[in-house]
């Protein structure tokens, strides 16, 4: 496989698409120019899905997911056949998410978070797509979630991951990747630059999560699809290898994982690392 990086978890639709001349199309040609060839725009509400999907069709090298993050609050819950019609409707459909806990941002009983994971990961089984998993001072509770709904099954990824080795390690067990945004490349990230380190590369994905969390030297402006040429440099460096050994091998582990996937003949390749331009301010 060609030695280009896959972005596993970005919010095309939520980018500022006036900042680029060619609004998306800009911002995938900038993302190619820094070794970027395929995108996974995730869904975070059901309500804005439709304009998610309508905005990526006609576009080869992007996949999308289907769900709603665990932040949403909604009057009306996804039910398991509700995720099953759509995650079959479109051949872009590759994952189910985001998903998952989060006990930073949402305060009381959550229950309602924890029923809504398990109907994902019941949706996901019935599709046979990997789950998306968002988890934000959750971990005990998500993994125990996932091991009793099995999601092993149909495995996937930790989205965004910032926990320690033994999370890792369970995440792992339960057959689900560990993708790493731009936190990495913080200063104060030490514990995550560790796990880095000694991650098996065959369970590794990069992402941006843009138009949040930009790498170092963007830190605290607005991110976007081709810094994650950055987080796989910075990885790179933290293991002693090149950048393109850590592109073929997460490109490589995002297609084996979202199987239906389809990889496009873009003639992206890594070349080198351009001046960066002023970043857009958040």
């Amino acid at each position: 496989m060609s030695a280009y990086l896959v972005d596993s978890h970005c919010h095309l639709d939520c980018l500022k698409l006036k900042d680029w001349e060619n609004g998306l199309d800009g911002a995938l040609h900038e993302a190619n120019q820094l070794g970027v060839g395929h995108f996974l725009c995730v869904s975070i509400t059901l309500e804005k899905y439709p304009k998610m999907l309508a905005l990526v069709e006609d576009k080869p090298n992007v996949s999308v997911s289907v769900g709603v993050h665990p932040n949403e609050q909604h009057k009306h819950e996804p039910t398991v056949d509700e995720l099953v019609e759509l995650a079959t409707a479109s051949n872009k459909v590759v994952a189910i998410g985001e998903t998952g806990l989060d006990y930073y941002r949402s305060e009381g009983d959550l229950d309602w978070q924890r029923d809504r994971l398990r109907t994902h990961i019941a949706a996901a089984k019935r599709v046979n797509k990997p789950l998306i998993i968002h988890n934000r001072e959750s971990s005990e509770d998500t993994l125990k979630i996932l091991k009793e709904e099995g999601a092993d099954e149909v495995g996937g990824v930790m989205h965004c991951f910032v926990e320690n080795w033994d999370i890792a390690k369970q995440a792992m067990d339960l057959n689900f990747m560990i993708s790493f945004s731009g936190i990495v490349t913080f200063k104060t990230a030490t514990e995550l630059q560790e796990v880095a380190k000694k991650l098996p590369l065959d369970f590794m994905l990069v992402e941006t999560d843009s138009p949040y969390l930009a790498p170092v030297p963007f830190r605290g402006k607005v991110n976007q699809p081709g810094y994650v040429r950055y987080v796989a440099e910075f990885i790179a460096a933290l293991r002693g290898t090149d950048v393109e050994s850590i592109a073929e091998t997460t490109t490589t582990n995002f297609f084996r994982l979202f199987k239906y996937a389809v990889a496009t003949d873009n003639n992206v390749k890594i070349g080198p690392l351009p001046e960066p331009k002023k970043a857009q301010q958040s």
